[in-house]
This record gives C-alpha cells, sequence and structure tokens, in this order.
C-alpha cells in the first residue's frame, strides 16, 4: 500500500458484503492450506469477535503471508465499493473503456480488474476486443460476485461478455481471491480453464502473466 493509505484495523471491516467475503477467503484457505484452522460453527458467525479470529487465522496462512492486516481490509473494502457504488462502477468501466483502441484485441484482467474488464465487455459490445484473458478471478463466487454482476445473470448463466469469441481463464490452486476455479457452469461452454501453481505467491499478479498457460493465450488470441 501507497504512503498514505488509511491504517485499517479489524473494526473497519463492516457488516455485510464485507465480512461475508472476509469469511469466505477464510474458508478457501482453511481448504488448502494445513496451516489454516478451519472455521466452526461459532467463528462462522458475523461478528467483531468472528472478524478478528478470521483475520488471525488468515495470518498464518502463505497466500496472505506477505499482507499487512490493512492492506486486507482494504481489499475488502474494493470488492465492496465496486460492487455496491454504482457511480464508481460507472466510471471505472468508462476508464477502461478509454483504453481499447481500434486495434486491441486482447484484454487481459487480473483480480478484480476480471470483473471490471468482464463488465466492460458487456457493457460496450461494439468495442474490437475478440478475447479475455481472466487471471486469479473472483467472478465464480456466486453469492458475493456472480450474482451482483452486470448485466444480472439469466437462470443462473451469465452474460457473455460482448464480442469475445475466446475467453481463457487461469487460476491458481491456492488461489482464496479465484474461489471457483472453473467457470464453463457459469458462463457457458465457450470459457476455455486452466489452473496453474504460482507457489507461494498464488494470486500474484507477476506470477500470473509469466505463467505459460497465460503467455500461450494471448499469443493465440493475438494471431486470429
Amino acid at each position: 500500500m501507497a504512503v498514505g493509505d488509511p491504517l485499517y484495523t479489524a473494526e473497519d471491516v463492516e457488516p455485510g458484503f464485507e465480512q461475508e467475503l472476509l469469511h469466505a477467503w477464510w474458508l478457501a484457505a482453511s481448504q488448502t492450506d494445513p496451516q489454516v484452522v478451519a472455521p466452526d460453527e461459532r467463528t462462522l458467525a458475523r461478528t467483531p469477535r468472528s472478524v478478528q479470529v478470521a483475520l488471525r487465522a488468515l495470518s498464518y496462512s502463505s497466500f496472505f503471508a506477505d499482507v499487512a492486516l490493512r492492506a486486507m481490509v482494504f481489499d475488502l473494502k474494493q470488492v465492496r465499493r465496486y460492487l455496491t457504488d454504482p457511480q464508481l462502477r460507472q466510471q471505472t468501466r468508462q476508464r477502461v473503456k478509454a483504453q481499447i483502441e481500434a486495434d486491441t484485441k486482447v484484454l487481459v484482467a487480473h483480480s478484480l480488474g476480471s470483473v471490471v474488464a468482464y463488465e466492460t465487455l458487456c457493457a460496450y459490445p461494439d468495442s474490437s476486443v475478440r478475447a479475455l484473458v481472466t487471471l486469479g478471478s473472483p467472478l465464480g463466487t456466486r453469492n458475493l460476485v456472480f450474482n451482483r454482476l452486470e448485466p444480472s445473470p439469466r437462470a443462473g448463466l451469465g452474460a457473455w461478455p460482448g464480442a469475445v469469441r475466446r475467453w481463457t481463464n487461469v487460476a491458481d490452486v491456492g488461489d482464496v481471491v479465484a474461489l471457483v476455479k472453473d467457470l464453463k457452469p457459469l458462463f457457458g461452454s465457450g470459457v476455455a480453464g486452466f489452473e496453474v501453481n504460482n507457489g507461494a505467491h498464488a494470486h500474484d499478479c507477476v506470477s500470473y502473466l509469466t505463467a505459460e498457460q497465460t503467455g500461450r493465450a494471448i499469443a493465440e488470441s493475438c494471431v486470429e
């Protein structure tokens, strides 16, 4: 985090969306990392006490080992703000659209950026982008992200992103942000999915960008 970013603490995690997302991360981390104690029925209760327990448990995980508590809380708020603030959401999509030029063929997006990219392509189906590559994407997190997408999913199936012909989703096996690795059941069989192993830096953008599967997806999309 840059100098001047808020010094968030456990008390700053708001009830509702932020607590729900925090506990989803905790549950996912406990399923892939033996260092993380799994939440039980008592700690799954959405209370200030359970927030402290969740943050403490995640601090022992390899996934969050290099992430400060304030940064973890900042990430929760970032996701919540994008998905619940219509004005911010629209402005963000417009900024992405402004970077897409007439010869832009591939859009590569990481983490929350993959949600922004997906919604941008849906909102502007006349763009030149024909391939989408999503990395460490939370798009498949059903209750917290998928069900809040614009446009809204219909009959349990998300809209196809505009004029995209090829969609490749790359997810690390231990990435707790990418809770759902296979997006086919939610967006259709057109999504090509690949699992990678980024080691201790499961959600790291650089690790994803340098993965063989990512490079191949970009290269193949550029020559079409």
